[in-house]
């Protein structure tokens, strides 16, 4: 098969995980982006738009369709699989991003790697992890529903592509206006749709060239940093002990299984990339 079909379906699979991901309690879309080398890209393309506009467009194609089938096609199966399987559907993410968490540690160090590093990853994973923690059991917000609140969501929704580990779903989730969101993407209610996109656009330019900025400057500092939070947001989507009771030996070894297909699928994803790299 040619290589640029096997590059365009591979994007194509990345983009949906980013977008499924991102409509994922507790995981981030700009992580995946982070995990499967996506990220850095896309802040460049967007922080300096005019540059190579139509060459980067078709580039990022199959990552933006794929992103859009996970987000709109995607978002009621996965809402119905948390809703009667979380285990098993929790267990197969995080097995998809501790798979490629190796690459991305890698691309951290591409520029070398020094013991503050280490110690900012790791202080890094354990501060956001007792954060998280803490806001699921504390926060708990009710929010009314409106035209200025969807433009708000959609800031929310976009910043988890700005900042890798950041999970809108959940901030969503604390504002009890997850479910209305993703009860609206599936059935395409544009009612909600259009403000949201508008929050989202709004954020994601807003914020690009300042995120390029840093990235440029401080790029060891900020890939180390993406990777402590990317650690604590997967460890903090596995499931609860609640969710685990009245699951069978059978059920919990078949989200085990999931988890490990998920790992392994992770892992070759991630030698894919390695192997049909972006042409210049």
């Amino acid at each position: 098969m040619n290589n640029k079909v096997i590059k365009w379906i591979i994007d194509f699979i990345k983009g949906m995980f980013i977008g499924s991901g991102a409509i994922l309690p507790g995981v981030s879309g700009g992580a995946l982006a982070a995990v499967f080398g996506i990220y850095e890209d896309l802040i460049q393309f967007i922080s300096n738009i005019r540059e190579d506009f139509i060459k980067k467009v078709i580039h990022f194609l199959p990552v933006g369709f794929g992103a859009l089938f996970g987000i709109i096609i995607l978002a009621y199966p996965i809402e119905a699989l948390l809703a009667s399987h979380p285990v098993h559907i929790l267990l197969f993410f995080m097995g998809c991003i501790f798979g490629t968490v190796p690459l991305l540690y890698k691309k951290a160090g591409i520029h070398g790697r020094e013991t503050m590093h280490i110690v900012l990853l790791t202080a890094t994973a354990i501060v956001s992890f007792i954060l998280l923690v803490t806001a699921n059991i504390y926060l708990n917000l009710n929010v009314p529903q409106n035209t200025f609140t969807w433009l708000m969501s959609g800031v929310i929704f976009a910043s988890g592509f700005i900042v890798p580990g950041l999970s809108p779903s959940n901030f969503l989730i604390y504002m009890n206006l997850y479910e209305p969101l993703t009860g609206a993407i599936s059935r395409l209610d544009f009612s909600v749709l259009i403000p949201v996109s508008i929050g989202a656009i709004f954020c994601v330019i807003a914020f690009s060239k300042l995120v390029n900025h840093l990235m440029n400057r401080y790029y060891s500092i900020i890939f180390h940093f993406i990777v402590g939070i990317v650690i604590a947001s997967t460890v903090i989507i596995f499931p609860s002990a609640d969710q685990f009771s009245g699951l069978s030996v059978l059920d919990i070894g078949f989200a085990v299984v999931l988890g490990v297909i998920g790992l392994f699928l992770g892992l070759g994803m991630s030698r894919l990339e390695s192997k049909y790299k972006p042409e210049d």
